[in-house]
């Protein structure tokens, strides 16, 4: 009989070297040679085990394809790059850039994806967490990480995503503070004194976002139906190199070396030094001549249901007619200088207000109006949300003016009030329990003087 194994079938053998050597046939590469892997060990038994696990996933068509597999970080930038872009909003994508840079790849971009492990992720996370970083960033890593190695899963380069196997920082959901009643008054009196007195209107009152409130076009704004159509938001985005060679084209910009105690260069920076770059660093796009992609840009909502037209407050519609004609009259002061953006909101040359200053003439306000620092998202939608659950609105009714997919979400945007709780709860008492007799003064001497003659009568006898 010849020696020849049949088609499909593994070989094992003891080599030269001493180990044990196990081939096995998974199939045929793409160029159409054999797709043959190799599983070795120190014994026998411990090679019949690889080779038996690497045939049940070849048989269940789980078998993990050829070649050498990529690291963690050369599949996060294949992942970024080529896949997510396709799908994620800018916004999002540079936020999954930016962790991926800063925590994903220096924790454990050097791992094979093939060779990482739970305890990998795991002691990342513990770093981070030692760091100082908040339970809530690490759960978003460990969520960008984990649909990564899902689709990496999904393309037959691992048996498996490890993320699944790994139980993440539990994040806590920070508890919203909503202004009170007076305390929304008296911040929109404050803001009265502002020709921005509008945009604080439409965001406490209406529960507009920033970017949606701050990209507000006139074109989609109908004062004769009074409905606003946020079509689109103002985002702050990260500029991108155009160049081919982004580490050379920001040369001049590269520190490598932390600043000194007492730096002076910055100063200024509310966030303190900035981090010295890595040695392949490809930051700086700011300064690059064909930079793409960043600065303030007009982008689509993230959901349809964002979109949808949002019912204007009746009073608000003259106050609205007013600010239209103030920044007619803007528009013939600036002459050649105006930018036309067709913004509801602009500063005095037509361009759009900045997020930033936007957020910091918040904290003016609420330093003017005296009131506890606290979030926008408190000041604006929070707020939206929460008065018109004390007007007695409906969820549903609530969830289609805040432009929520989901009535789960619009209840973490209310909070109940203390005075509306004590209120139920004495409609609650007065329901259940019979109110008390009034005891009147004749009631009370007519008692006392017959149980005084019966004392009495029972002394004389």
């Amino acid at each position: 009989m010849s020696p020849r194994k049949a088609n499909m079938e593994s070989s094992i053998y003891l080599g030269s070297d001493g180990w044990w050597h196990g081939r096995v046939t998974m199939g045929v590469k793409d160029d159409g040679s054999p797709d043959r892997r190799h599983r070795r060990a120190r014994t026998e038994a411990e090679v019949r085990r690889k080779v038996r696990e690497l045939e049940a996933l070849r048989d269940k068509g789980r078998a993990p394809k050829a070649g050498r597999k990529p690291t963690v970080e050369e599949w996060m930038t294949t992942y970024l790059t080529d896949i997510a872009s396709l799908k994620l909003k800018p916004r999002s994508l540079d936020d999954y850039w930016s962790k991926t840079r800063n925590d994903i790849i220096p924790g454990i971009g050097k791992h094979r994806l093939d060779k990482l492990e739970p305890e990998h992720l795991e002691r990342m996370y513990r770093a981070m967490l030692d760091e100082g970083h908040a339970p809530s960033h690490v759960l978003k890593v460990h969520r960008i990480l984990s649909r990564a190695l899902k689709i990496a899963h999904r393309r037959r380069l691992i048996v498996e995503n490890v993320a699944t196997l790994v139980d993440p920082p539990t994040a806590d959901e920070p508890e919203a503070n909503p202004f009170t009643s007076e305390e929304a008054r008296a911040f929109l009196e404050a803001a009265a004194k502002r020709p921005t007195f509008m945009r604080w209107c439409v965001g406490v009152g209406m529960g507009f976002r920033q970017g949606e409130t701050l990209g507000l076009r006139w074109s989609y704004v109908d004062l004769d139906r009074e409905l606003f159509y946020p079509e689109w938001q103002l985002q702050r985005l990260t500029w991108r190199h155009g160049c081919e060679d982004p580490h050379a084209c920001g040369a001049r910009f590269h520190r490598f070396e932390p600043c000194p105690p007492d730096c002076t260069a910055h100063k200024g920076y509310k966030r303190g030094c900035p981090e010295p770059c890595p040695k392949d660093c490809t930051k700086h796009a700011r300064a690059c001549p064909q930079r793409k992609g960043g600065g303030l840009v007009f982008t689509r909502p993230k959901t349809k249901k964002s979109r949808n037209a949002v019912p204007i407050p009746p009073p608000f519609i003259p106050y609205l007619r007013e600010h239209k004609a103030r920044q007619e009259q803007m528009r013939a002061a600036a002459g050649e200088l105006w930018q036309e953006h067709d913004l509801v909101f602009s500063r005095p040359d037509g361009r759009p207000l900045d997020p930033r200053q936007d957020w910091e003439e918040f904290k003016e306000l609420l330093a003017e109006a005296g009131i506890e620092d606290r979030r926008l998202y408190d000041g604006s939608r929070h707020t939206a949300g929460t008065v018109l659950n004390e007007l007695g609105v409906d969820m549903p009714t609530i969830m289609e003016i805040l432009r929520h997919t989901q009535i789960s979400q619009t209840r973490r945007y209310v909070k109940g009030r203390s005075h509306l709780s004590k209120d139920a709860m004495r409609r609650v008492g007065d329901y259940f329990m019979p109110r008390p007799r009034p005891t009147t003064e004749t009631r009370t001497e007519t008692r006392d003087s017959r149980a005084e003659r019966a004392r009495r009568r029972r002394r004389i006898r």
